[in-house]
């Protein structure tokens, strides 16, 4: 099997798995912290999660709402795929400049389409 680089890609606020990779130990995030990501909203990464995360994931990313947003609109523009915020993440990231260059071919996951149709028509349309 090749060796390959995997990043989990979290909201800014709610990067408590990119801390907990880079401390070693489970980080919580601020009871304050808000994202329109609301597929990505854990408090903390699970317990038995993890140490699954940490043997296989190289490393975690955040990314800014804005940045997913673009995303979400290059998606629809480009691809012609309808995502929802949190599936949008990993292609915010690639999009922005945030994951690491591939040596090779890079690979988003984009997923779901559970978005309100309101939210989702601001932002196509260039809004918040």
């Amino acid at each position: 099997m090749p060796e390959v680089n995997i990043h989990a890609v979290e909201p800014e606020a709610f990067d408590d798995t990119a801390r907990s990779l880079a401390s070693g130990k489970r980080e919580s995030v601020s009871p304050d912290a808000r994202s329109i990501c609301d597929a990505l909203l854990s408090p903390t990464p699970g317990a038995l999660t993890f140490p699954i995360n940490q043997a296989l994931l190289s490393g975690g990313l955040a990314v800014s709402d804005d940045q997913v947003r673009d995303a979400m609109r290059f998606a629809f523009s480009v691809l012609k795929l309808v995502v929802e915020p949190g599936g949008a993440a990993s292609l915010a990231a690639m999009l922005a400049g945030i994951a690491p260059p591939a040596d090779g071919a890079g690979v988003v996951v984009l997923s779901g389409s559970n978005v309100d149709p309101d939210s989702y028509a601001r932002i196509i349309g260039g809004g918040a």
